[in-house]
């Protein structure tokens, strides 16, 4: 017995005790679409160049991997060298001294993405801050001429030739306020709660926001959780939930954009306006035919809350902000009806999670219809900062625990 037990305690000390292991969570994304020509870079552009892009993660961590996209490339896209590393000033090229490594991709310093996919970088170690700026330069030495890109970035890359990807400046760079192949950055946290995705338009993308001043109405939300769960944008400028147009629509851009995110937890739908807004843009549409796309709109808000809650997902729906002032929808008085009926259909209980009430705190108590000047950009549609931070604190946190 004796025996015994000295064996059993042997074998338990000589039981080597395995690391933990963290889940990778979505830390920073990116939409991705085909750029129109007034987005698009020339021809060959790309070719043989840097593409030094400066992008702000929501929650730390210490091993990171980026995601770059080929996902409208026609033909595959060839990636020759790749880099990480903090960003010593958002508004510049520069790097943090001693932050620079190399990206690896199974091992090798290039890769070649197929056309219609995404690719994963090997993690690095590389400890990085909620609300750390990441620089992420791309050395491509062949592109194809479908490109893929994300032109609301409202936030300063920098492109130059050659291979500068090691470079700790880029004096000859020029500036873009675009993105480019950058579809994500993932981070291993065992201390992060589950990451919110905000699917939508170009009110969630940041029309009316600072270049480089991280002030979307996303970027306050992610501050006011305080780094303890990442918030990751998600939207297009110009899109719709139903039609394609400036991006896929919402319906069509899901799966890769919400559903194949790691360590999110919650959706935030915020679209339809431009589906409102372009029905009746260059004519006037019967009552009928809002009524039909009110019954569709609200189909497809279903639709995204059944394959999202399908997934794990909890699926909180904002209600449409008011844009009847804006003069190149020029809405009507059936628009308005429309999206009233829509914002009733999200608050219905059960519809959605939660409810996001955007309408009730951005809407001018004199002209409900309309935004309420102090959080007007001046177009009717798109609210300014301080707007996108009355949105933001308008979002029940205890919802996204």
């Amino acid at each position: 017995m004796i025996r015994w037990l000295l064996v059993s305690a042997a074998l338990m000390s000589a039981t080597p005790v395995l690391a933990q292991t963290c889940p990778w969570r979505a830390a920073w994304g990116s939409s991705q679409l085909k750029p129109d020509a007034a987005n698009a870079l020339p021809a060959g552009a790309l070719t043989d160049t840097t593409l030094r892009q400066i992008v702000r993660l929501s929650i730390a961590g210490k091993r990171l991997r980026v995601r770059v996209s080929n996902a409208f490339g026609d033909t595959p896209l060839h990636i020759t060298a790749a880099t990480l590393a903090r960003s010593a000033s958002n508004s510049t090229a520069r790097i943090a001294d001693g932050s620079l490594r190399s990206l690896r991709f199974a091992g090798q310093a290039g890769a070649v993405i197929p056309s219609g996919a995404d690719w994963l970088s090997d993690p690095v170690d590389l400890p990085v801050a909620a609300f750390g700026d990441m620089a992420v330069s791309l050395h491509v030495a062949q592109v194809p001429a479908s490109q893929t890109a994300h032109p609301g970035s409202r936030a300063t890359s920098w492109v130059v030739r050659g291979d500068a990807t090691a470079a700790a400046d880029l004096p000859a760079a020029t500036p873009i306020e675009r993105w480019y192949l950058l579809s994500g950055i993932e981070v291993e946290s065992c201390a992060a709660r589950d990451g919110v995705v905000v699917l939508g338009d170009s009110i969630t993308d940041g029309r009316g926001s600072t270049t480089d001043g991280n002030d979307r109405w996303t970027d306050v939300l992610a501050r006011r959780l305080g780094g303890r769960a990442a918030v990751i944008n998600q939207g297009i400028g110009g899109n719709r939930v139903l039609l394609d147009g400036l991006g896929p629509s919402a319906m069509a851009r899901l799966d890769r954009d919400v559903l194949a995110l790691p360590g999110v937890g919650h959706l935030i739908v915020l679209e339809g306006v431009n589906d409102l807004g372009t029905l009746g843009r260059d004519r006037q549409p019967s009552a009928a035919e809002y009524r039909d796309l009110v019954a569709r709109l609200t189909g497809a808000y279903a639709q995204i809350v059944a394959r999202a809650r399908a997934r794990g997902l909890k699926v909180h729906g904002a209600t449409i902000l008011p844009f009847a002032s804006n003069e190149y929808y020029h809405p009507g008085a059936d628009a308005e009806a429309a999206r009233q009926a829509i914002n009733a259909w999200i608050r219905t209980p059960g519809h959605f999670d939660s409810v996001i009430d955007l309408d009730r705190v951005t809407r001018d108590p004199k002209r409900p219809d309309r935004l309420l000047p102090a959080y007007d950009t001046g177009d009717g549609l798109h609210p300014n900062p301080a707007g996108f931070r009355a949105m933001a604190e308008a979002v029940p946190l205890e919802a996204l625990r």
